[in-house]
């Protein structure tokens, strides 16, 4: 089984990612295989490089190409995995055809995102708050197919989270989830929800 995470910045994806490790995943990135290109590169590892590189290798292979290096990865060892930072259609549609794939939708508020990556201080997310939302209208609307589209991907859930409280309530959010995926696994049956 592949669990595929998209959502915006902050909104706890990565609590979703570590939730499920506790369940067994093995876990995959998209931010993690840009960071490494990036660095081939000796760029300087930022929201806007990330954001460049990851439309340079989508408009230069396929709009699907980012999940399929990570699905690749994914076939070197048994078991079930999350990918997470799924930022294109084409990588959602890609994964679906492979069959076995859930899609999970993460979001909050903006000034309680922001708040978020402020207290995390990692190096693709010191911007101030204008940055902040102008990097995330750009993000929801693309102007080309390759282009991160995170509105479109979200749309393409099929479970959503609003996480605009505590970790312990996403996490309760997540378990139903994970319960729901299973129970759909085991009678092959799909619907959409939103928590």
């Amino acid at each position: 089984m592949i669990i595929g995470i998209t959502g915006t910045l902050g909104a706890g994806k990565g609590t979703v990612v570590g939730y499920l490790l506790e369940k067994g995943f093995k876990h995959l990135s998209v931010s993690k295989f840009l960071t490494g290109e990036i660095k081939k590169r000796g760029i300087e590892v930022n929201r806007n490089s990330m954001v460049r590189v990851a439309n340079e290798l989508r408009k230069k292979n396929s709009p699907s190409y980012l999940a399929e290096k990570l699905y690749e990865e994914s076939l070197k060892q048994k078991g079930d995995y999350v990918l997470e930072s799924l930022r294109n259609a084409g990588e959602i549609e890609f994964l679906r055809r492979r069959g076995n794939f859930h899609l999970i939708s993460v979001d909050a508020n903006p000034e309680t995102r922001y708040k978020r990556i402020s207290k995390r201080k990692s190096e693709k997310d010191r911007v101030t708050y204008e940055e902040f939302l102008r990097n995330e209208e750009r993000e929801m609307n693309p102007v080309n197919y390759y282009e991160i589209d995170l509105s479109g991907c979200m749309r393409m859930a099929d479970f959503h989270i609003e996480n605009n409280g505590k970790i312990s309530g996403l996490t309760k959010k997540v378990e139903e989830i994970y319960r729901e995926i299973c129970k759909r696994q085991h009678n092959n049956s799909y619907k959409l929800i939103s928590l």
